[in-house]
């Protein structure tokens, strides 16, 4: 029988880390944590659960630290979470049953996987954006679990908020964090499939938090736009505050539906279209 490790990298997460070891309790077999000083509860709670501590710094780069998690990890297949996803039942039994498949059965799994058709096609846009995830040929060493996110007191279903996928589930030593990007995918050896069933995400239960996450892909656009060598020109200046951000709330609003999650739909869209000029006002400023 196939033993589970589920690893995380935290920090000051006390508010978020034990509804996350609860969700995993039944189905881990040793939990990994390794804590970048936190200064809260953290590893406190992690104490409660029995878990393996690993204390260390806080990176900028806190894929370093999960990576460090993996490395600590001793079973064959390997959970890595964020403190603030929760695995639900239909998943937990999931993970279960497919860590005990042999190589045939993932692949007849993979092929008669309900949904499949939309998470292929969310893994080429990912694959657009990042590049290959994974190999073409091989044994399926790793496995994206889709996302439900929770924005303003509701679990958002549409406006291309869902799947939302993540490689969370992988084969100790075929997958690991380069480390050099903090929105990096994980390099696999291998293919990469898909679970069927989604995990909650609590990324954003207040506004604070969401505009806090909502910083960090600004700045992510800001290096992009820096590396990029974009000008400043007018026609740049419509692009960045007038076009793209218009662009982005009608295509998320009607052609995915937003305004079917009610008025936290409409928000999200709005504050996720205004990233843009948000981040161009910032490269001005800064070049």
């Amino acid at each position: 029988m196939s033993k589970l490790s589920v690893v995380l990298a935290v920090f000051n997460e006390e508010n978020y880390l034990k509804d996350c070891l609860d969700s995993v309790k039944e189905i881990a077999d040793e939990i990994v944590i390794v804590d970048g000083g936190s200064s809260d509860r953290t590893v406190e709670i992690a104490k409660l659960f029995k878990a393996e501590i690993i204390e260390t710094n806080n990176p900028p780069i806190f894929h370093i630290n999960k990576q460090k998690a993996l490395e600590k990890a001793t079973y064959e297949w390997i959970l890595q979470l964020d403190a603030d996803e929760r695995i639900t039942f239909k998943l937990a039994n999931e993970i279960k049953k497919l860590t005990e498949m042999d190589a045939a059965g993932l692949e007849d799994y993979q092929n008669n996987l309900p949904g499949r058709k939309l998470f292929k096609r969310h893994q080429k846009l990912i694959e657009i954006r990042d590049g290959r995830v994974g190999d073409s040929e091989g044994p399926f060493n790793a496995f994206f679990i889709p996302r439900r996110n929770f924005f303003l007191g509701k679990y958002l279903k549409y406006g291309g908020t869902y799947p939302d996928p993540a490689i969370r589930l992988v084969k100790k030593d075929m997958a690991y964090f380069p480390a050099k990007d903090v929105h990096e995918q994980m390099q696999v050896k291998g293919r990469v499939g898909w679970l069927q069933n989604y995990m909650l995400h609590r990324d954003s239960p207040t506004f604070e938090r969401y505009l806090e996450r909502n910083n960090r892909y600004i700045k992510l656009i800001v290096n992009e736009l820096r590396r990029d060598g974009v000008g400043k020109g007018p026609s740049q200046w419509i692009n960045y505050i007038l076009v793209k951000p218009v662009h982005w709330f009608l295509l998320t609003q009607i052609r995915h539906k937003g305004i079917l999650d009610g008025w936290q739909g409409i928000v999200f869209s709005f504050f996720s279209a205004l990233r843009f000029p948000r981040a161009y006002w910032r490269y001005l400023q800064r070049t």
